[in-house]
């Protein structure tokens, strides 16, 4: 065989996800290893490498026919040197990854935030193929988020660009404390934690919903108590959907994308969240910037990471 491939790695705090994709974003095969957190910087980034070379093993390619490694890392890193500073859930702090990984494979090796790698996945082969102007939500736990302007990840001056879920959109009376230290970010309303959050909150009010009498209350089961006529989780996904939209109506004139895509596991609930959140975005955005703009759903999955970070040898 002397087709070109490419590597890439989506470094989990559980997981290491590691894919072979083709030229044109095309994933051909995929593994999963541990991570091994617990035992340190070197274990973890041992296993990087080891993933890396397991993968080739197990395919029919040979490692003379990879053409580059990308990985997808969680945290605050300069991209241009591949220095991770800090990332926050992983024993990876001012650790020169590129660096090292490079000695241990012999390969040139590109590394990136996970959230711009996922929306650069979806704007390779996914729901934001042939889009020139791509911004990209991963729902998630957290909020995160990507920019792709023609092929290439908006990074930002200090690598914060498309840092979509500390966009601080809820009023301060409103507003709860981040993560990140700020108040009223996207991430307290719109993530997977926000629901759940305000889900919990609703029950310690009394408010009458069916939540309560969930054990440990998940967004699935807001979404599912919404889909079974619940007023108070309707509330909760509707106020969700509210900043989520706000956000994009600011983003619409700011950037002014072809397409919004929503990815992450609060994407999984579709049609609920996707409707109100094309509601918002159409009050709240002038009727140009609203002009062959759509917001979708992902394609791509948890595999939208692999792809993306594969990606990055090319872009």
């Amino acid at each position: 065989m002397s087709e070109q491939i490419y590597i890439g790695v989506d470094l989990g705090g559980t997981s290491i996800k590691t894919g072979i994709c083709d030229q044109n974003g095309q994933l051909l095969k995929v593994i999963e290893t541990p991570t091994q957190t617990e035992l340190g910087t070197d274990a973890v980034l041992n296993n990087i490498a080891a993933s890396t070379r397991l993968i080739i093993k197990e395919s029919p390619y040979s490692w003379d026919q990879v053409q580059g490694i990308g990985a997808g890392v969680p945290g605050f890193m300069d991209f241009e040197e591949g220095f991770m500073h800090l990332s926050p859930n992983l024993p990876l702090t001012n650790v020169p990854m590129k660096k090292i990984l490079e000695e241990k494979l012999g390969k040139t090796v590109v590394i990136n935030n996970d959230a711009n790698v996922a929306a650069l996945g979806e704007a390779w082969s996914g729901a934001g193929k042939g889009v020139n102007i791509l911004v990209c939500y991963t729902l998630g736990t957290g909020v995160g988020g990507g920019i792709v302007i023609h092929g290439k990840i908006l990074q930002g001056s200090s690598g914060m660009g498309g840092e979509l879920g500390h966009m601080a959109i809820v009023p301060d009376l409103e507003a709860t404390q981040c993560g990140c230290g700020q108040m009223g970010c996207l991430e307290t309303v719109s993530s997977a934690t926000g629901i759940i959050r305000m889900a919990k909150d609703a029950v310690e009010r009394g408010d009458r919903t069916m939540l309560v009498d969930v054990v440990s209350i998940t967004a699935k089961d807001v979404f599912d108590a919404a889909k079974a006529g619940d007023e108070t989780a309707n509330r909760i996904v509707k106020r969700a959907a509210y900043y989520l939209g706000k956000s994009i109506a600011t983003l619409a004139v700011t950037v002014n994308p072809d397409r919004f895509v929503l990815g992450g596991g609060v994407s999984n609930a579709g049609d609920l969240i996707l409707n109100p959140v094309r509601e918002v975005f159409q009050k709240f955005t002038p009727a140009k910037a609203q002009e062959n703009v759509d917001i979708v759903i992902a394609k791509l999955g948890n595999n939208a990471g692999v792809i993306g970070a594969a990606g990055l040898c090319l872009r």
